[in-house]
């Protein structure tokens, strides 16, 4: 059975990731013990918040290289969810912080020239995924997903882009980079179809 572990960084939001795991039938623990994460086989890094706030939190509790070690070097798969996923980025305009760079890509805050949308983004929207990839699935990819959020990531290889959605223009909800994998929406508040994708990357 694989260990599965939602890193607790202080950004929220993560027994409502557990008790959608558990739904599935998925046991998870929800800590920041450095020996709890290094005997993982598999990461989920949720959040609800402040980029910078988030990067803080991770540095203070010397999460950043064990993430290194974990998921560049072992390959452990790792499940970003919200700022989790753009937390993976480069760079985020959201406090002018650096992230953990596990993608070539920045985050940004939605602008709106040509029609008045309102951010923070949120509702229910549909995600549009590339064929053949990962969350490419019957189950859930005719699906809609909850969102929350005023910041959405930009990826510079377009490869990494494995779903879209649409909110006044075309952005990246889903990415993904070997893995690594980052989502947007939140799976944990999105019904029978983000359960059916939290089980499917913890199996």
């Amino acid at each position: 059975m694989n260990k599965i572990i939602v890193i607790d960084y202080g950004m929220g939001n993560l027994r409502s990731v557990k008790k959608a795991l558990e739904r599935m039938n998925v046991d998870a623990l929800i800590t920041s013990d450095k020996n709890a994460l290094l005997a993982a086989d598999k990461l989920i890094l949720p959040g609800v918040g402040h980029f910078s706030n988030g990067m803080k939190n991770l540095k203070d509790l010397g999460l950043t290289e064990l993430l290194n070690k974990k998921v560049l070097l072992e390959k452990a798969p790792i499940l970003g969810i919200c700022l989790g996923m753009q937390l993976f980025t480069e760079f985020s305009e959201e406090g002018n912080c650096e992230g953990l760079g596990f993608f070539k890509a920045i985050t940004l805050k939605f602008k709106f020239n040509e029609q008045p949308m309102k951010v923070p983004h949120i509702g229910w929207n549909s995600v549009e995924f590339e064929k053949g990839c990962f969350l490419d699935d019957p189950v859930y990819s005719n699906g809609s997903f909850y969102f929350v959020h005023s910041y959405h990531v930009v990826c510079e290889d377009k490869k990494d882009i494995i779903g879209t959605t649409n909110y006044g223009y075309s952005f990246s909800s889903a990415i993904q980079k070997d893995n690594i994998i980052g989502v947007q929406f939140h799976p944990e508040k999105s019904f029978q179809a983000g359960l059916s994708l939290l089980k499917k990357f913890c199996s």
